[in-house]
């Protein structure tokens, strides 16, 4: 779980805290911390708290997001921060068109998958 950069937050559009998360996927806050440290989401501390946020892109109504999982582990595999990984997810790919976040939650996930394993080449 990182702190969040400044330059991060300004691209994730919106923020979803784990209870929030719990209470979409109707589950306890225990099983979203575990979704966390399995690495199947990424949480960042922000906000003048310091709570543990997730991206709400990841979050499709009551489960989590298609292809998420399998992109966040291609991308650590790569050597990526969760810093990075957020940074790549939200950031705009011509070539998609859109972000990869937004690529997605439109079960566009292989094309996703294709430009994640590109990044270790």
């Amino acid at each position: 779980m990182t702190e969040i950069d400044a330059n991060i937050d300004a691209l994730v559009p919106a923020w979803l805290t784990l209870p929030d998360i719990a209470e979409q996927l109707g589950v306890e806050v225990t099983r979203v911390r575990q979704l966390v440290k399995e690495g199947q989401l990424i949480a960042v501390r922000r906000g003048e708290n310091r709570a543990l946020h997730v991206p709400a892109a990841f979050i499709d109504g009551d489960k989590v997001v298609k292809g998420l999982s399998g992109t966040l582990t291609l991308l650590r595999d790569d050597g990526f921060t969760d810093e990075e990984m957020l940074e790549w997810l939200f950031t705009p790919d011509d070539s998609l068109p859109g972000t990869p976040a937004q690529a997605l939650s439109e079960n566009r996930g292989t094309e996703v998958k294709r430009r994640a394993q590109a990044l270790a080449v």
